[in-house]
């Protein structure tokens, strides 16, 4: 069974791509984040495509910052933003690294949770602060200079703001997952893995995005 949504921005057939764009998305489908339907809407634009893919590239699975905190940052604004296809997504790398679901499930909550370092915390608030603003500033870098230099700062920032400008649009795309080179299930949720369990997941009154937050 596959979804019914049909996206607002078509997927690039993948026998019009380059060889170059092809490689790309046999990544994408074998390791996920992203997964290759957002990239195949992507391939629209061979520059947008590549500007997207070398950032996230250097500064998601690369870079100085722990990919943990990244793979937290990241899921923490798909779900405050509301982006299923990117809050049903997780980082093979973060995994392996000890990120447990749970961590992920209580990231709105993530000031009062004992589930995180206050490390993770002070990313979190700088990842709460980028998408929605922050009254008491002098706190935020004080509390943010405790943990990380300016370098990991300023990666860590364009990061976020990456993760945040990319997963306000996709939200707006009407893209799902088991649509575009479907039959793999690289960095998919529990529970998301096949075009059945992710409609079942979506069905599910306690699906993360039908809760309201304050």
């Amino acid at each position: 069974m596959g979804t019914t949504n049909s996206p607002r921005i078509s997927y690039v057939p993948f026998e019009q791509l380059d060889e170059r764009m092809k490689e790309e998305m046999e990544r994408c489908a074998k390791h996920g984040t992203p997964r290759p339907e957002s990239s195949a809407v992507r391939a629209h634009s061979p520059a947008a495509f590549w500007a997207f893919a070398d950032s996230w590239k250097a500064q998601f699975h690369n870079g100085i910052v722990d990919h943990a905190i990244k793979d937290l940052c990241r899921v923490y604004i798909s779900r405050t933003v509301k982006c299923e296809f990117c809050g049903n997504q997780r980082s093979e790398k973060a995994t392996t690294a000890g990120l447990q679901e749970q961590q992920y499930d209580q990231l709105l909550n993530f000031e009062t949770s004992d589930l995180y370092d206050d490390r993770q915390k002070a990313a979190l608030a700088y990842a709460e602060s980028i998408a929605w603003g922050n009254q008491d500033l002098d706190g935020l870098w004080a509390r943010l200079y405790t943990h990380f230099s300016e370098e990991e700062l300023v990666e860590l920032g364009c990061f976020i703001s990456l993760t945040f400008g990319q997963q306000s649009w996709i939200r707006l795309l009407g893209i799902d997952h088991h649509q575009y080179m479907a039959g793999t299930a690289a960095s998919l949720a529990p529970g998301f893995t096949t075009a059945d369990e992710l409609a079942a997941s979506k069905a599910d009154p306690d699906y993360w995005a039908a809760q309201s937050h304050a």
